[in-house]
């Protein structure tokens, strides 16, 4: 089932986070069958983690049954227990950053409907634990998914309403995740005005983020990351030298240990050499993408591959293509 701009704004019609009524608003106790403390939360969150960097590391397509067989067996009895209020806050709030992990992990699956249902269950959860960077996250997720599947109005209305659920939050890596997913969604929809205030605004945050990240999906928002993300958006608006400098900037001074990140940067930059005619660099490049991708189960990747192909069947009798063409038909025989 195909992700919908209809199902996704539908999400906005919620009442506001203090005018919800919660399951946290009060003390359980009495009939529940599960009591719940501190404990319970803090296993939620190591799963998560735990979960996320092999997603992270793997592609979203490697061990999501795990996520989900979790969520159903241990975490969903938790969420009808007997828990205090503050217990009950953030239980919810971890388990909407779970659920939210696993719509990441079904939207990088290649199922999309899916995820936009994790993403709008991680938003009510979130809601229901009064915690505004989550639900503003999980309003982020929808609005990547509206860019990728060309619902501009979507987007733009998805990413608004991020940076306004953001706008009383004071970490600087959250204030730039949110930031910059607002400049994607108006350089796609053509307005470089908003696209460039916002993408400057995200990097003032980012400058001044601190060393180490939070414990939230956006506190890990990192300047590789960003420098990633504005690459692409810069790209987008035709800036195709500032563009390779910042994917340039995120391999090389930023890192980016994790092999999925680094494969989808790796590929991002091949195109952008090859949109300035350096096939030598884009060859290069892609070779090494190639190297990175290797036993990665992301549907991004799996997207990268097939562009390059396309784009190396238009480069033939040029030196070193026919073996990047061989390596890139065999990786995506595995990879289907």
């Amino acid at each position: 089932m195909a992700a919908s701009s209809a199902y996704a704004l539908s999400v906005l019609a919620l009442p506001d986070l203090d005018d919800i009524t919660r399951r946290t608003a009060a003390a359980r106790t009495g009939s529940a069958s599960v009591s719940v403390g501190h404990g319970e939360v803090a296993a939620v969150r190591q799963m998560t983690k735990v979960l996320g960097d092999a997603a992270a590391e793997l592609g979203g397509g490697h061990a999501r049954h795990l996520v989900v067989r979790y969520l159903t067996e241990d975490v969903a009895p938790w969420l009808n227990g007997s828990f205090t209020e503050p217990v009950g806050r953030d239980l919810f709030a971890a388990v909407s950053q779970l659920v939210h992990l696993a719509g990441w992990m079904a939207g990088d699956e290649g199922n999309q409907g899916l995820a936009q249902r994790y993403y709008a269950h991680s938003y009510r959860l979130a809601a229901e634990a009064g915690d505004a960077e989550l639900s503003a996250t999980a309003l982020r997720g929808m609005a990547v998914q509206a860019i990728d599947h060309g619902h501009r109005a979507a987007a733009v209305r998805l990413s608004e309403e991020c940076v306004r659920h953001a706008r009383n939050l004071d970490d600087p890596r959250a204030l730039a995740y949110y930031k910059t997913t607002l400049a994607n969604a108006a350089a796609f929809d053509g307005d470089r005005r908003t696209a460039t205030s916002a993408l400057a605004a995200a990097q003032t945050a980012i400058e001044r983020s601190p060393a180490t990240p939070g414990e939230s999906w956006a506190g890990h928002y990192s300047a590789g990351r960003w420098a990633h993300e504005s690459g692409m958006i810069l790209a987008r608006l035709g800036d195709l030298d500032a563009a390779e400098d910042h994917l340039h900037h995120a391999l090389d001074i930023h890192g980016l240990d994790r092999r999925r990140t680094r494969a989808i940067v790796l590929a991002d930059l091949g195109q952008i050499h090859l949109q300035r005619d350096d096939i030598g660099a884009a060859v290069a490049t892609w070779h090494d993408f190639l190297d990175c991708a290797d036993g990665i189960r992301s549907v991004k990747v799996h997207d990268a591959v097939q562009e390059m192909r396309a784009r190396l069947d238009r480069l033939g009798g040029i030196a070193g293509i026919d073996e990047l063409s061989e390596r890139a038909a065999l990786l995506n025989t595995v990879l289907r």
